[in-house]
């Protein structure tokens, strides 16, 4: 059985097959004998409105325009099966018939089918079934998937074979309902998948999707929906169309979405209608995307005004070149003859030879592969040889279960189904309507081995002489993220990735990530840069040249001390403290370790020892000087006013009370402190993005008592020598002193300026500088001028010297 949906007219002795051929009175239905019959459903007449009209039988399709593409898929499945019947090596001495309905309505011609199915007596629903109540071995058919979708349970209960050349809707693949249901054309999902290729390859993502309102478009609607949820493309617009469409409508929505790429997935007659529509409203630059079911129109291309709506592409079956049946069709013998060859209403004076030729040949492959497979199914089931079959009957099912095994070449094709009975052959051609008004081929989408979109983009002739663009929001650049505006994926504004962020857009378009605690990123960053990690070695130049000068002091410490105790007992050495000075230098040795810690890579014994000697240590120096300073102003302004001091001061050696007191308290409170907050490496990664500077960090609530007391004694040691300022010369410590403090303050503030405006690596040298500074305060400025009157001037360092001080200090005072 063989369904075609072309409005057919019988028209007259045309088949010149073996057998008889007859018209039914009551329908166009056209029949030949043979072996075994193929049905074949044909849209001959074209059903344009598909309400049910209260119409004679005998007026049914040949009161429905005549469609020419269709008659010639028609004249095709005539001319396959008199091809086969005339082979040798295909089903030798079997002759296959057909008996061919013109399906013109879903409606009206239900009693057609029953015809098929029952032959040439009627169907008797409670009669007892005896074996196949029809010759008809297989159905080829019908056209389109409202027409298959409703004659298709008719067939599958029997198994009987149901091969479709047009009827693509996904529906078909469920087994579960259509178990006897293959077909020759691709489905619905292969179409839009080219389509989906299509947009992507020229980066269209703006699209409207306008669709036939029955089973095949609202069908390719929900596959394209399905197809692009993971893909950047966005259904901007979808409407559906039939009879009562209004396209101006649909056509300023459009417009008012600068949606510039249109899909439209519908049959020729909507799709004619739709483009005229646009022609008349003047859209103009847009980019249309036919499918199969038109894009080989022959009427729209000529349409006066084509040229101003944009460009046309399309998705098309290959034109696959009939052998010989061109030929075929120009040996027809057409009777135009009104009358009961036409059932009277069928004008067929304008039909001729050479318009059935020209007429748009899409889907005419797949009716003649749907009449070969079954042909070849039938040969192996009939267990045929070169020269004859060895069985002579065979059942629907088993002709079913062949089709399902089809593996043969026709045409440079493997005809193959898989296992929901879609084709596994066969490309889809990218054609482009030329100026010419010419579907050019300018592209190809294979399917196997695998799937493959190529296109020769110098071939088209876009209206805007470039390759146009269709999307809601331009592309983000590098370094910026998408945040939505609305629904639509496709429509979004861009956001800069702030630093130490990044994108990775081929995974997630939508969120900046951050980078790890070791990488870091300027704004605007698609990936995260390695930090490096900074420290000043041992030996960098400024570490090296501090701890040489630490060494020098420590070196110079041990010489000033022999110095000293080669002199011990002279004025000098006792005006300067005596054995308290042993006590200040080897304090400034010890308090000198904490510069070598400084440096190389921290950990938390270096970062303990680079504070906790200096504070402690030093703290000892200062409390010296307190003292010093004090015994100074004592001998030469207290004691006359306050001698019981004098007294006790003396008695219990006040001066070394007051340092071990400082010392205990400083060692109390650094141990306290460094027990509840150690000092630790610390990585900073907040004063320079690029690098991970390696520090020792140190909790300074847990420090404040130890520096409030460095603090006190620095205040007391200032104010008593700066009262000392007007002693005796040689006893002018007091004045020695106050220099070496005002050294070390300013020092200290110079290095805490530069700790709040500079916190690279360097800020450590820094740091080290700062210690190594105040110590030579000390060194230089206390003791360096006493060495040099122990050394260079001998004379100023005798008893007789610093009486003749006293004294004149003395009568100057009483004065």
């Amino acid at each position: 059985l063989l369904t075609l949906p072309v409005g057919l007219c019988y028209l007259g002795s045309v088949w010149p097959l073996p057998g008889t051929h007859r018209v039914s009175p009551g329908a166009s239905e056209f029949r030949t004998e043979g072996d075994f019959v193929i049905g074949g459903l044909f849209n001959i007449h074209e059903d344009q409105n598909p309400q049910f009209y209260q119409i004679p039988e005998v007026l049914q399709c040949t009161s429905k325009p005549f469609d020419v593409s269709n008659y010639r898929r028609f004249q095709l499945m005539r001319f396959s099966i008199e091809e086969i019947n005339n082979s040798s090596s295909l089903l030798p001495g079997v002759t296959l018939g057909y008996n061919i309905f013109d399906h013109c309505s879903d409606t009206q011609n239900i009693p057609g089918i029953f015809s098929i199915l029952s032959g040439k007596d009627p169907i008797d629903p409670w009669a007892t079934r005896h074996g196949n109540v029809t010759k008809v071995t297989a159905v080829v058919g019908a056209y389109t998937s409202s027409m298959t979708r409703t004659v298709a349970p008719l067939f599958m209960p029997s198994h009987i074979p149901l091969i479709s050349y047009g009827a693509s809707s996904s529906i078909f693949s469920q087994k579960l309902n259509y178990p006897s249901f293959l077909r020759t054309v691709h489905p619905n999902k292969d179409v839009v998948d080219v389509i989906v290729h299509m947009l992507q390859h020229f980066q269209w993502q703006w699209v409207a999707f306008l669709h036939i309102d029955n089973d095949y478009g609202n069908d390719g609607r929900n596959v394209f929906m399905k197809m692009i949820q993971d893909k950047d493309i966005c259904l901007a617009y979808t409407k559906k169309l039939d009879e009562n469409t209004n396209y101006t409508t649909i056509l300023k929505q459009i417009q008012i979405q600068n949606i510039q790429v249109i899909i439209v997935f519908a049959t020729e007659q909507v799709a004619e209608n739709l483009i005229e529509s646009a022609i008349e409203m003047n859209v103009t630059n847009k980019t249309w995307i036919a499918v199969d079911s038109w894009s080989l129109n022959k009427k729209i291309p000529k349409l006066s005004g084509i040229r101003n709506i944009g460009t046309v592409i399309g998705v098309a079956e290959p034109d696959v070149t009939i052998p010989g049946f061109n030929k075929f069709i120009r040996a027809l013998e057409i009777e135009n003859q009104p009358g009961e060859f036409c059932n009277q209403f069928c004008n067929c004076s304008d039909l001729n030879r050479s318009e059935i030729v020209r007429a748009e040949n899409s889907f005419n492959f797949p009716v003649y592969a749907a009449v070969h497979a079954i042909a070849h199914a039938l040969h192996n089931t009939l267990q045929c040889g070169d020269k004859k079959c060895h069985k002579n009957s065979t059942s629907p099912h088993m002709v079913l279960s062949e089709l399902k095994r089809s593996n043969f070449s026709l045409l440079n094709h493997t005809i193959e189904f898989d296992r929901n009975g879609d084709p596994r052959f066969g490309t889809f051609n990218i054609i482009f309507w030329n100026s010419s008004g010419e579907a050019e081929v300018v592209g190809v989408h294979k399917f196997q081995p695998s799937s493959h979109f190529s296109v020769n983009e110098s071939k088209i002739q876009w209206h805007n002489s470039t390759v146009p663009s269709s999307v809601c929001s331009s592309e983000c650049q590098p370094g910026f993220r998408k945040s939505l505006v609305g629904i639509h994926k496709c429509c979004f504004k861009c956001v800069i990735c702030p630093s130490s962020t990044y994108i990775n857009s081929s995974e997630d378009q939508y969120t900046c990530l951050s980078c790890d605690e070791t990488e870091w990123s300027p704004e605007a960053s698609t990936a995260c840069n390695k930090r490096v990690v900074e420290f000043v070695p041992f030996e960098d130049a400024f570490a090296v040249v501090i701890m040489v000068g630490t060494v020098c002091l420590v070196g110079l410490c041990l010489l000033t001390s022999v110095l000293f105790a080669l002199n011990y007992n002279t004025p000098v050495v006792r005006s300067a403290g005596g054995p308290m000075c042993f006590l200040i230098l080897g304090c400034l040795c010890l308090s000198s370790i904490s510069v070598f810690f400084y440096f190389s890579i921290p950990t938390v014994a270096s970062c303990l020892l680079r504070f906790f000697p200096f504070l402690l240590f030093f703290s000892v120096c200062l409390a010296c000087f307190v003292v010093r300073s004090f015994q100074i102003v004592c001998i030469f302004k207290i004691a006359a006013k306050y001698p019981s001091l004098q007294c006790w001061w003396m008695k219990y050696h006040g001066q070394w009370l007051i340092i071990t007191l400082a010392f205990v308290v400083q060692a109390t409170m650094l141990i306290f402190g460094y027990s509840f907050s150690p000092p630790a490496p610390f990585s900073d990664r907040e004063w320079e993005q690029s690098q991970i500077i390696l520090s020792c960090g140190i909790d300074f609530k847990a420090n404040t008592a130890s520096v409030i007391l460095l603090l006190v004694l620095c205040c007391l040691c200032f104010t008593f020598s700066y009262m000392g300022k007007d002693l005796p010369k040689n006893y002018n410590e007091a004045k020695s002193i106050t220099f070496c403090l005002l050294l070390i303050a300013m020092t200290w503030v110079i290095f805490v300026t530069q700790f709040i405006l500079y916190q690279g690596k360097y800020i450590h040298t820094f740091n080290a500088l700062a210690v190594v500074s105040s110590l030579y305060s000390f060194l230089l400025w206390y003791f360096l001028p006493k060495c040099y009157i122990i050394v260079f001037q001998p004379q100023r360092n005798t008893t007789q010297y610093f009486q003749g001080l006293i004294q004149s200090y003395t009568k100057t005072v009483s004065q």
